[in-house]
């Protein structure tokens, strides 16, 4: 579905951090393994139907500091055809980008057709971290919020699939992945500096959320907040929001045979196989 310029619609709905008072969890450990292949190869063959037609698609990935981004993109890529995807990791701009409009740097990042864009962090820290730390000024993420909207209208009418997904725990899970990282030597590296001043502004970026929420959620490409107080409910989630979103509107069979391939096969291989007009 494309839309135009006036249908930049938000979602009539509040979306909030701690709504529920049920974390949901997955404890069994045969049963996550089931789940997890079986929407792996769901997602390899959106995957597969989106190179052969020539789509692109942008997943976007934001939340909390050791919410699990980075296992779920790797549960997410793990099974993908790597010539079909690429993870951008966002981090602090460099000087040159800098002295551009902070959307620069992500339209050089854009998919190629055929390609999957996986963002870990993106355009929205702009009117999270940029809000919260004061790296942009107020009438800065204050408009930034339109911007984002007409950015993601423009790359949907370009035939752009958005998917949005925020990652939420709550403050004492992330103490207790911050207390994890610590005492791992193999995962101290991932504990930094800026993780443990951001929490002191836990209510702050709580507040931004909320606003990105109610001025980006909106009805072409909506946000979905996954409950990831449990590691592996939470990669389940994932795999199925962005499997059911991508195939959406889409045609998922596999490409037919090309005659030409099989009668090569037969003639040069001694291989009978079935021509394209057979089930």
């Amino acid at each position: 579905m494309k839309y135009g310029v006036s249908d930049i619609v938000l979602q009539n709905r509040k979306i909030r951090l701690d709504e529920e008072t049920h974390v949901p969890a997955l404890d069994d450990k045969a049963r996550y393994q089931h789940l997890l292949k079986k929407w792996q190869k769901k997602l390899l063959h959106v995957q597969q139907a989106y190179f052969h037609q020539g789509r692109r698609a942008i997943v976007v990935f934001e939340g909390w500091d050791a919410s699990g981004k980075g296992g779920a993109i790797r549960r997410l890529t793990e099974k993908l055809d790597p010539r079909g995807f690429v993870v951008h990791p966002i981090a602090t701009p460099t000087a040159v980008e800098q002295g551009r409009h902070y959307l620069y740097r992500f339209q050089t990042r854009l998919p190629k057709p055929g390609r999957i864009a996986i963002f870990d962090r993106s355009w929205y820290g702009r009117v999270l971290v940029e809000r919260v730390e004061e790296f942009a000024s107020e009438p800065q993420w204050q408009r930034a919020y339109q911007e984002i909207n007409e950015y993601e209208r423009m790359l949907i009418d370009d035939e752009v699939k958005i998917i949005k997904i925020f990652m939420h725990i709550s403050a004492g899970e992330q103490l207790n992945r911050f207390e994890e990282r610590l005492h791992n030597p193999y995962k101290r590296w991932k504990l930094t500096e800026e993780d443990i001043r951001n929490r002191a502004k836990w209510h702050q970026y709580e507040a931004a959320i909320h606003d990105m929420f109610d001025r980006t959620d909106t009805v072409a490409a909506p946000w979905t907040k996954i409950h990831a107080e449990h590691k592996w409910y939470a990669r389940i989630e994932v795999i199925k929001t962005i499997v059911k979103a991508l195939r959406e509107d889409v045609d998922i069979s596999p490409p037919p045979l090309d005659e030409n391939i099989i009668r090569l096969a037969e003639q040069k291989l001694g291989l009978e196989l079935p021509s394209t007009d057979q089930p």
